[in-house]
């Protein structure tokens, strides 16, 4: 969105109409890394919420990714009392805290109920 470009609008009356190029070029911006939808719209001269639903009418989905994970440096055990714990806090406001040995599927079934919002 480095372009300039002037536009007279010549009665109080007038809409924008935009073209399926413009909203492509609009709704491709907001997709890419670090872009933010209420700074390309505001570029634009329009609201975040007719972004997000050319958005939908063009029927793209952002892409979804996790969060860089930051690794505490490792400490020694001073015996089987002192296990490592992991804690997880999903984007529901759901937290996970795993202590010791656990069972791989049922922490695999677990994060998924946990990521999709539901509580058991």
């Amino acid at each position: 969105m480095t372009k300039g470009r002037v536009e007279v609008i010549t009665s109080v009356g007038r809409r924008r109409r935009w073209s399926s190029a413009e909203k492509q070029q609009l709704v491709s911006a907001s997709l890419e890394p670090g872009a933010r939808v209420s700074a390309v719209a505001r570029e634009a001269g329009i609201h975040p919420g007719q972004l997000y639903g050319w958005r939908r009418q063009l029927g793209v989905r952002p892409r979804i990714g996790f969060v860089p994970v930051r690794i505490a440096p490792e400490v020694t055990a001073a015996g089987p009392a002192d296990r490592g714990t992991i804690e997880i806090e999903f984007a529901t406001g759901a937290r996970m805290r795993i202590t010791g040995v656990v069972d791989a599927a049922a922490l695999t079934a677990a994060v998924a109920v946990l990521a999709e919002g539901r509580r058991r």
